[in-house]
Order: structure tokens, then C-alpha cells, then sequence
């Protein structure tokens, strides 16, 4: 059965930084293009990040373009997400999902495989 387990979150101040990361077991992991997605309560999941199978290409949702870097780690089967100069409107549980494919994807419906998620708090 895949897993993929999230760690990293917190409570951190405005402004403050995060790296969140998400290790993968039980499928090949060079095969599958990584996201990363947020859900805060009564909203739905959106978007994030996305990096291909290689780590070659990248795509940013608007609202964390330029403050968030995704990177990955075939190696280690982990992929990451920096998260700097963080904002209250950033607090959600954040999502590592994993999809077959070697295009980059930012839709939920195009993932196969979901972690459990991690808690990030941001505090003004």
C-alpha cells in the first residue's frame, strides 16, 4: 500500500518559515509527479505546488509565487515545500499527493495517492 507521510508543520509567527516534507514508500517514486495542496476549514482543498518526476519544471499556485519553493529528492523518495515570509491566510493542513504522470498537474482529480496532512499555523 503507498504511503505518503507529511511532517514539518507548526505554529510559526507572520513572516516566519516552514519546510514541510513529504516521504513516499511503496511506489516508484521517480514515476510520479508530486503536489502539494491546503485545505482550511470550510474551504476547499486548493492548490499549491506541483514539480515533475524529474524536479525539472515547477508551478506555483498566485497566492504563494515567490514565498514557497518545491523540491524533491528521488534519492530519498521525499519531496519538500519551503514555505517563507508566511501569512495567516496561509493556515491550513497541508496535503502531499502523488500522480502518475510526468505532466504537472494542480487539479485534486489528478492525484492518486494523498498523505494524511500537516497542521501550519500562522499567527499575526
Amino acid at each position: 500500500q503507498v504511503q505518503l507521510i507529511e511532517s514539518g508543520g507548526g505554529l510559526v509567527q507572520a513572516g516566519g518559515s516552514l519546510r514541510l516534507s513529504c516521504a513516499a514508500s511503496r511506489l516508484a517514486f521517480g514515476d510520479y509527479g508530486m503536489g502539494w495542496f491546503r485545505q482550511a476549514p470550510g474551504k476547499e482543498r486548493e492548490f499549491v505546488a506541483t514539480i515533475n518526476w524529474s524536479g525539472g519544471r515547477t508551478r506555483y499556485s498566485d497566492s504563494v509565487q515567490g514565498r514557497f519553493v518545491i523540491s524533491r529528492d528521488n534519492a530519498k523518495n521525499t519531496v519538500y515545500l519551503q514555505m517563507t515570509s508566511l501569512k495567516p491566510e496561509d493556515t491550513a493542513v497541508y496535503y502531499c499527493a502523488a500522480r502518475r504522470a510526468y505532466s504537472l498537474g494542480r487539479s485534486p482529480n489528478e492525484y492518486d495517492y494523498w498523505g494524511q496532512g500537516t497542521q501550519v499555523t500562522v499567527s499575526s
